[in-house]
């Protein structure tokens, strides 16, 4: 409890440093000035930007009011449970924690310090970045852009995305049905959390489970029903939809390849002996040594002689990126599937031989159920590799109904005047949305698979 309770008092703390520092660049009733912080300000600055004479006092200044904070309440805590136990405990183990979590919030702070400023860029109809001159307001934060000024906030951005789609009756039905489920999925996982059910099988986890899989099935059915002919629009920014929809298209098979080759591959490796089975490891891991970008040519020069590089078919060059991308993480996926089938013991597989079971059939059924965790750990990491990768996809695809999301994001940025930053930030908050939904609900897989096969026997 103390130490939920010293959560919350750090976070008030940071409130408060938030909202001193707000007061203090504010025009107060009866102190012209802001406290006369404001008549220290230099509106000349370079870039319109706001400089405050000994601004970092200030700062350090609300960094040692919450440190006090900490320090008041870690003894005034301290005092307390000692009078009630009658015993006598230092105060500085509670205070250690404090400083802890204040360097933590310190450190998220500044770590979605920049979120908020794409956030706020994407709210923005002006398209720009860069101002001369600094925002009119009366707070020293929002002049000094610190904080974005979101009195002009606006939708343009997001609308510009979505102008002229097309959306059929039943893809709403799939968008009603995926959103219902996902909206519940998260009241269930909000309640398991308030009550503390942290049980795997208990039948509120089981309902979770089941409403993930009614999302994921519908989203997978709105994603593929998505066709070019519903982007009416003459605007590129507005197939914005359709980037997401071949991204999905592309990550997602081959995050499914990248699992069928490193499994198959990693059970060979960790189950047979053969000649030439430590020197291909070796090969692997010499191959990972060089960055993907020294084999462009080859996979380009590869690709056009296959045929998968024809302008007029799409799933051609799509079937040539999900080959490369597959191709790269099958070094890296057999080592990590091999060091976890090395931590499961080989009596399993040999009481299912003995029960009659064949080589395939102790894999398929003892092995590979028992490997669900590292291959979701596998699917996610190739597909929030290749979600945003861009040097290889703007080699092979062509034509922007085949982009995907990380090329759309470049087309707002190509141009010295005609950099669309609005609709970038835009575009950059909605593609993120898949990435954290995939994280949300496979973050346990994901963090588990990183520590899997670490241990042997």
């Amino acid at each position: 409890m103390v130490g939920n309770v010293l959560l919350w008092l750090v976070a008030a703390g940071i409130a408060a440093w938030v909202v001193f520092g707000y007061i203090l660049g504010m025009d107060l009733p009866g102190v012209p000035g802001g406290l006369g912080l404001l008549e220290r300000i230099q509106p000349n600055a370079p870039f319109g930007f706001v400089r405050v004479e000994n601004g970092w006092v200030y700062a350090v200044g609300g960094l040692l009011a919450a440190v006090v904070l900490i320090l008041l309440y870690s003894l005034a805590i301290t005092a307390l449970a000692n009078r009630r136990s009658g015993r006598k405990k230092s105060p500085w183990p509670l205070f250690g924690q404090g400083m802890v979590h204040l360097f933590m919030w310190l450190m998220l702070l500044f770590a979605y310090y920049p979120i908020l400023q794409i956030v706020a860029a994407s709210f923005d109809p002006t398209n720009s970045l860069y101002r001369f001159s600094p925002p009119q307001s009366d707070n020293l934060l929002i002049r000094a852009r610190v904080i974005p000024d979101f009195a002009k906030a606006s939708f343009d951005n997001y609308a510009r995305l979505f102008d002229g789609v097309v959306v059929y009756g039943y893809q709403w039905g799939l968008v009603l049905l995926s959103s219902a489920a996902l909206l519940g999925a998260l009241g269930i996982a909000a309640y398991r959390r308030l009550v503390g059910d942290a049980r795997e099988g208990s039948p509120l986890a089981s309902r979770q489970s089941r409403l993930l899989v009614v999302f994921a099935l519908a989203f997978f059915a709105l994603v593929v029903s998505l066709s070019p002919e519903q982007f009416t629009s003459p605007n590129t920014e507005a197939k914005f939809l359709l980037w997401i929809r071949n991204t999905l298209f592309v990550s997602g098979l081959t995050g499914l390849l990248a699992v069928l080759l490193t499994a198959t591959a990693g059970y060979a490796f960790a189950r047979f002996n053969f000649p030439g089975r430590y020197p291909m490891l070796l090969v692997f891991i010499f191959v990972q040594m060089f960055p993907g970008f020294l084999g462009l040519i080859a996979i380009y020069t590869l690709m056009s002689n296959l045929g998968l590089l024809d302008p007029r078919y799409p799933i051609l060059n799509f079937a040539g990126l999900v080959l490369a991308y597959s191709g790269g993480v099958v070094s890296f996926g057999t080592w990590v599937y091999k060091g976890f089938l090395e931590s499961i013991s080989k009596s399993l597989e040999e009481a299912a031989l003995i029960d009659g079971a064949t080589k395939w059939q102790a894999f398929t059924k003892v092995l590979l159920p028992l490997s669900a965790p590292m291959f979701v750990f596998i699917f996610l990491l190739q597909f929030v590799g290749t979600y945003s990768e861009f040097i290889l996809a703007n080699l092979l695809l062509t034509g922007s109904d085949s982009w995907t999301v990380g090329m759309g994001l470049r087309n707002f940025t190509t141009g010295q005047f005609q950099t669309k930053w609005g609709l970038f930030a835009a575009a950059a908050v909605l593609g993120s949305i898949p990435i954290l939904l995939i994280f949300y609900g496979f973050q346990r897989y994901f963090v588990s698979g990183y520590t899997a096969g670490s241990v042997k026997e």
